[in-house]
């Protein structure tokens, strides 16, 4: 599903202690496309992700998925996040079966829990308790639980974060592999440049734009070359990843 921002703008607080945190945000993103969000810490990334998800109403503006304005919880979108937060008394299969609808049978459910389960590589492991089994597997039960709802919009706020740097490249590997198998629409929030690059068709770089108007905007962005999966050593990425590190104030080098 193709999801649009339309000149939002959000706010916290009132009166004197009002905080602008975003600022005329308007971007879209086509069906089936992987657009990551970057951008320093505090200007907004996670806010617009709770938009989208129906979590957090915008102050000023508004958010639609396929042309339909979103108000309140969206059921037309799963969210994942940065730890898995599985229910610990509950087997991975259990966990994953909470994303089904609730209104599917049991036969149907069995059968998208059975299905996700194999897609993410979990299959032998579906009684384990999440205590049992490594961070990484249990992040790649919470990517199921959220697909087990089949999302129109998928919304990752730094679902790797937490992650080893071998384990966060495999499970990097497993999300394109999911989206080749599921192309649902994604938006990824991220820290990690060189994540954004391997994952994502369009990067969106918030932050301020040097305007006096306070709170975060989009300042830049990149359509990243080549299809995926890309050459982790390609020339053409690091010179963009060195771009964008400049973009945020950081060196490239």
């Amino acid at each position: 599903m193709s999801v649009s921002f339309q000149n939002l703008g959000r706010s916290f607080g009132t009166g004197a202690n009002t905080h602008p945190v975003l600022r005329n945000v308007s971007f879209d993103v086509e069906a089936g496309e992987i657009v990551a969000l970057l951008g320093p810490s505090g200007c907004g990334k996670s806010t617009l992700l709770r938009a989208v998800a129906g979590l957090d109403a915008p102050s000023t503006g508004a958010v639609t998925i396929a042309g339909r304005a979103v108000s309140g919880i969206d059921a037309r979108c799963a969210v994942a996040f940065q730890e898995p937060r599985l229910l610990p008394w509950k087997s991975l299969a259990g966990n994953v079966a909470i994303g089904v609808p609730a209104a599917a049978d049991a036969g149907r459910r069995r059968h998208v829990v059975a299905n996700l389960l194999n897609l993410v590589g979990l299959s032998k492991f579906s009684g384990h308790r999440p205590r049992e089994v490594s961070g990484g597997m249990a992040q790649r039960a919470s990517l199921a639980r959220a697909l087990a709802r089949n999302p129109g919009v998928l919304l990752l706020d730094e679902p790797f974060g937490a992650l080893d740097a071998l384990t966060r490249i495999t499970m990097q590997d497993l999300l394109l592999d999911v989206h080749a198998a599921e192309p649902t629409t994604i938006l990824l929030v991220t820290h990690d440049v060189d994540e954004a690059l391997q994952l994502a068709d369009r990067i969106i770089l918030l932050g301020s734009d040097g305007s006096p108007e306070p709170g975060a905007t989009i300042v830049r962005t990149v359509n990243v070359p080549g299809a995926r999966p890309r050459d982790r050593a390609s020339t053409e990425l690091a010179e963009l990843r060195s771009s964008l590190l400049s973009s945020l104030g950081v060196s490239g080098h």
